[in-house]
């Protein structure tokens, strides 16, 4: 099979937060609505992006074979990367997820350590990023219980080109007005701990995940380090489950893709083209493109800004 940039149709959700920001800015084309979220590059079960053929990712993966997918990968018995955008129009649950060890007994998965990057924000949004101090699980359940959650919680303006890394454990919400690409962890364990008394389309309270939230929260104070470097080409996040690279392209930019890792090249600005093995392929705002290990050396003319993400 000829190995080649292919361009993914992303997986939609139309969560009761969501926006429409998604389609009027990212181009994206659903039905739904609102339009939360789009899975952009997903293997998961619960919402597989596809190439232009109809095939699932999952049904790529497996055609193509591993070593497409690069060395860093085979450790894992699963693909081990899941991107989305996400359009907080709403605030979302205050929510945590689990690290592997527990995910794995407990839901049959792997945990979900993840980054965000703020693609665009109305003016004073904020999100809950960690506790403020450390705290005991007893007040911590208190809390939950009394509504006052958040007063525990660091509050943080954000502006766009954040970054955020959310390791397992952290408590966490996106906060309403905030548009984020999200690279993390191949998982959709979430345990919502306060949703704001928020009902569901039928009328019913969403369920909440209390106790298991209880046993993973990381309750020690956290401080949220949310300046994203000023360069051009950066590295936006390392941690043992993948790297982010930032590329901003002014008119003609370079990148490779090694044995190590397959890349997905995600578009957060502008258009331009992708130029490799003799081939162009046309790129805008809100696309994702996956990148088979060994695909060699690749440039990006245009104007436009990209995320490079791997597997480490």
């Amino acid at each position: 099979m000829k190995l080649q940039p292919e361009k993914l149709i992303p997986a939609c959700k139309d969560y009761l937060w969501g926006g429409e920001k998604l389609k009027t800015d990212f181009y994206k084309e659903s039905p739904l609505s609102p339009l939360a979220e789009t899975w952009e590059l997903s293997a998961h079960k619960d919402g597989q992006s596809t190439l232009s053929d109809g095939r699932t990712l999952s049904e790529y993966l497996l055609q193509i074979g591993g070593a497409a997918l690069g060395k860093n990968c085979e450790k894992y018995d699963y693909f081990p990367l899941l991107i989305k955008f996400i359009d907080a129009k709403k605030d979302l649950s205050v929510q945590v997820h689990p690290e592997d060890a527990y995910a794995k007994e407990n839901e049959g998965e792997y945990g979900k350590t993840e980054m965000w990057y703020v693609l665009d924000c109305e003016p004073g949004a904020t999100l809950y990023y960690g506790f403020c101090r450390d705290i005991t699980k007893e007040e911590y359940r208190a809390a939950i219980g009394e509504g006052r959650l958040t007063d525990l919680l660091n509050r943080v303006e954000v502006k766009k080109g954040d970054v955020f890394f959310i390791p397992a454990g952290t408590v966490h919400a996106i906060g309403a007005g905030i548009r984020i690409c999200e690279i993390q962890q191949n998982s959709n364990t979430t345990y919502r701990v306060y949703d704001y008394n928020r009902r569901d389309k039928d009328g019913n309270l969403r369920p909440l995940h209390i106790e298991k939230a209880l046993e993973v929260s990381n309750l020690h104070k956290t401080q949220a380090n949310t300046d994203g470097p000023a360069e051009d080409d950066a590295i936006l996040a390392s941690c043992p489950y993948f790297e982010v690279r930032r590329l901003r392209c002014k008119d003609d930019a370079s990148f490779s893709v090694g044995s190590d890792s397959f890349l997905a090249l995600t578009v957060t600005e502008g258009e331009g083209q992708l130029l490799c093995r003799e081939e162009s392929y046309a790129l805008r705002k809100g696309d994702t493109y996956f990148l088979p290990a060994n695909l060699g050396n690749c440039h990006v003319r245009g104007t436009c800004e990209i995320l490079l993400s791997k597997v480490n």
